[in-house]
């Protein structure tokens, strides 16, 4: 009798544990809501860059034109 409650202890013990998962486990599918977003912001990015190239183009065009004009 007191084997069997060593037993029942025991597997009583297995139930309760939760199990750890040491890998994530991916499902293969792909959001396209996410990869719409990430294009989004490297269009954005790609315009920023490309409106701070435009600045500084004007800005030298507009001061050569006054450094011409004197």
């Amino acid at each position: 009798m007191s084997a069997e409650k060593i037993l029942h202890v025991d597997q009583n013990q297995n139930i309760l544990k939760t199990p750890v998962l040491s890998e994530v486990k991916f499902s293969g599918r792909v959001d396209i809501n996410d990869l719409l977003t990430r294009a989004r912001k490297a269009k954005e990015k790609e315009n920023k860059i490309n409106l701070v190239f435009f600045g500084l183009i004007s800005a030298l065009v507009v001061i050569v034109g006054i450094i011409l004009s004197f």
